[in-house]
């Protein structure tokens, strides 16, 4: 009988989880993901309109800083992805996948709206403003309730859930603007209180939107002390890292869920009620504009961390309006601007596995 040994060697490249990683190590490895994105993203431009990238990435600065209009405008959508990554962050961290923003923003929008046109002028704009966060604080919370329970009960899938409600506020958001189409059969609710200006934002230092920046920063605060020193906050990290654990711990799994859905859901509602009071006084289908999907992105770069998502939000906001500035000024049409968006964000996504896990190369015996 003949015996062979088959040898297996080593393999070439070999892929570990990281324990721990300084901080100071992980900044530097985005930023190095950054600029590879930038040089990636400068032979795109040069090869497809063979201009100077440098003078594409300051058109890109331009849009979105080149005036105080452009720098507010940027400021307000940075605050309302923020907003939403915010809302997002406790149902991520205890694993609770939430892709039903979109609809939480919807109904909020909703339940804002209609104060605006029932209520304003016979309420002062003050008390007005007070009545609709808190109505689109319960009507996101409440849209946010119900995969939370479904979950807790019955073990549904959360993704299906709340992705398919997202369709259902969709519905409810068409039928609220036939309803209050203005003027009749133009398909659009138009401008709310456009010359009474009831239950607007007031303006603040001069500015418009001061009071979201205010608004948005004060939540994000929050939900930093919410999620670091707080006994619910505890609960979310211990039920996100092992339910069974958080069970032997005494834990009511059910309840945190049901308590989270509803502050995610609350806090995407107020998400809403910025959208449609504090920038575009009106509703629609688009009032959401797919930002409930993108702070997913946020969410998770920052690693819940509501201060990181700042930056995140504002990158965002940055690449969104650059895309657009460079696609009008440069005769390009939006596939390109979307192809250095995506090259951009590709690349900072990727530096996370290299931030999560460490890549070593075996060497060859000689």
């Amino acid at each position: 009988m003949i015996s062979s040994v088959v040898e297996h060697g080593q393999p070439l490249i070999h892929v570990s989880k990281r324990v721990g990683i300084a901080r100071g190590k992980a900044w530097a490895i985005r930023g190095a993901a950054l600029l590879l994105a930038l040089l990636i993203s400068g032979l795109v431009i040069f090869s497809i309109v063979h201009l100077s990238p440098l003078k594409v990435y300051g058109a890109m600065f331009e849009g979105a800083f080149g005036t105080a209009r452009r720098s507010w405008v940027t400021i307000r959508d940075a605050m309302m992805m923020l907003c939403i990554a915010v809302g997002l962050a406790p149902a991520f961290k205890m694993r609770f996948w939430n892709i039903g923003a979109e609809g939480q923003i919807l109904v909020g929008g909703i339940a804002t709206a209609a104060c605006m046109i029932y209520l304003g002028g016979s309420v002062p704009t003050p008390l007005l403003l007070l009545i609709m966060m808190v109505v689109s604080i319960v009507a996101g919370g409440v849209w946010g309730l119900i995969p939370g329970i479904f979950k807790a009960r019955w073990g549904t899938n959360e993704t299906l859930f709340t992705l398919m409600m997202n369709y259902v506020a969709i519905q409810f958001t068409s039928y609220a603007v036939s309803k209050w189409e203005n003027p009749v059969g133009s398909n659009s609710v138009g401008v709310i209180n456009q010359t009474s200006r009831a239950g607007w934002f007031p303006s603040i230092f001069g500015q418009a939107y001061t009071l979201n920046v205010i608004i948005v920063l004060a939540l994000a605060a929050a939900m930093y002390i919410y999620l670091k020193y707080s006994k619910q906050g505890y609960e979310i990290s211990v039920v996100g890292d092992s339910e069974n654990t958080a069970r032997y711990a005494g834990i009511s799994v059910r309840k945190v869920y049901i308590r989270t859905m509803f502050l995610s859901g609350a806090i995407c509602g107020i998400a809403g009620f910025l959208a449609v009071s504090g920038s575009s006084h009106t509703i629609s289908v688009d009032t959401a504009g797919g930002r409930g999907f993108t702070a997913i992105i946020v969410a998770w770069l920052a690693k819940f961390n509501p201060f990181v998502m700042i930056l995140f939000s504002f990158l965002l906001a940055f690449l969104d309006k650059g895309a657009v500035e460079i696609a009008s000024r440069y005769n390009l049409n939006n596939f390109v601007s979307n192809i250095i968006t995506g090259i951009l964000l590709f690349c900072i996504l990727g530096s996370e596995f290299f931030i999560n896990y460490k890549v070593s190369i075996r060497r060859k015996r000689s």
